[in-house]
């Protein structure tokens, strides 16, 4: 009977090397827990400077991939809180299944799995404890670890969190659009698991948790049917769409927005996680509508007239997503589109009819925009394909 296949996406903690502490290391266990801990949010460079602690982590390291290669399924459960959930999804419905790793094999063929890690030492390596293991069980295993994201500080984790709901929306929208999609939140640290279940209600199908004792019990929690009111946020469109982009503003120009899509950050006022999340929700819906009054932009009537001729809404998107991008460094910058051009694929057209000079920049791969420097505005002239677009602007 066919299913969908499913994506797997599961949050690592660091639970594997430190349950081994207890069968490894038999004196001094608190004394190694707490140097362990202490050592949680370390980089592979900040571990490798503590000789003892570095050599423990290996040495737990080795312990854990032993348990693994043993194909003891009740060891291996019991050791790894992400494979118990795995596991767990699997054949929950026949306690028979439990302990044969041949029917996850069976079962996972189809599907894709991501193990979520932070930037630490300790964390990737169980992330590769486990890929090692879901290797050939699996269809398709990977890491993913987004950039930054770490509990050291608060900073690194907003950061890292930030650049997690990008990809979660990338692959929940665009890569994985048909497949049934699973967060397995058994393991990994309370901090990540806590966003990953927000994050969760708006791209999980189901999100798996697995009630810890002698008798593993699933949890499932389907998606709530949780929808965006856009009409609250529809005069806060640009804003967002900006500040999406990476913009910054004093806190008066961001006063009007709702309070918990924003975050005060080394003295601007910044999207804050939970802005990004409830952004990716509605972006596409404001970004293929009428073109947006963007900060030192403007729009010539050729613009505007390719700008209708768009059939392709994903291309309208994709528009206004670079524009917003363009904008904010022209603000920043103060109209300087030198400043514009470190950041987006901007050039000079050779042999411009208009001898005041005419530039472009890329959308994309395909498509270009014509626009010229007017005092501090930039006014957009034509979009199209680079063959379009040439064929407007130079001789």
């Amino acid at each position: 009977m066919y299913r969908k296949p499913k994506l797997v996406i599961s949050t690592v903690g660091t639970s594997l090397l430190t349950n081994q502490v207890y069968k490894f290391l038999e004196d001094d266990i608190e004394h190694w827990l707490t140097r362990l801990e202490d050592a949680a949010n370390y980089t592979d460079d900040e571990i490798k400077r503590y000789e003892d602690i570095w050599q423990t982590v290996q040495d737990l390291e080795e312990v854990a991939r032993n348990i693994l290669n043993s194909n003891n399924i009740r060891d291996v459960r019991k050791a790894s809180a992400e494979l118990n959930g795995i596991y767990e999804l699997y054949t929950n419905k026949n306690e028979e299944d439990k302990l044969d790793h041949h029917y996850l094999i069976t079962e996972a063929k189809l599907d894709h799995h991501y193990l979520i890690t932070t930037e630490t030492a300790q964390g990737k390596i169980t992330a590769n404890l486990v890929k090692e293991y879901l290797t050939n069980k699996v269809e398709y295993v990977d890491i993913y670890t987004p950039d930054q994201l770490s509990t050291a500080s608060t900073k690194n984790f907003q950061q890292g969190i930030d650049n997690l709901i990008d990809w979660v929306h990338r692959k929940a929208k665009n890569d994985y659009y048909n497949y049934d999609i699973y967060f397995n939140l058994v393991g990994g640290f309370k901090a990540l698991q806590g966003c990953m279940n927000t994050i969760g209600m708006f791209y999980a199908d189901k999100i798996i948790y697995v009630f810890e004792g002698k008798y593993s019990k699933l949890i499932t929690i389907p998606r709530l049917p949780i929808n965006v009111d856009t009409n609250k946020l529809k005069d806060h469109a640009v804003t967002l769409a900006l500040l999406d982009a990476g913009a910054g503003f004093s806190p008066d120009k961001t006063a009007t927005v709702p309070e918990a899509l924003v975050a005060e950050k080394d003295g601007t006022m910044n999207i804050s996680n939970w802005g990004k999340l409830i952004w990716k929700q509605c972006e596409h819906d404001f970004l293929i509508q009428e073109l947006l009054d963007f900060p030192r932009i403007d729009y010539q009537s050729s613009f505007r007239g390719d700008y209708k001729k768009i059939t392709d809404l994903n291309d309208r998107f994709l528009l206004q997503k670079t524009i917003a991008k363009v904008s904010r460094w022209l603000e920043e910058s103060n109209g300087d589109t030198r400043a514009v051009a470190k950041q987006v694929e901007y050039y000079p057209y050779k042999g411009a009819k208009d001898k005041q000079g005419v530039d472009h920049f890329y959308v994309g791969k395909q498509f270009r925009v014509s626009c010229q420097k007017r005092g501090d505005i930039l006014m957009l002239r034509h979009y199209g394909t680079h063959k379009y677009v040439e064929g407007k602007e130079t001789t």
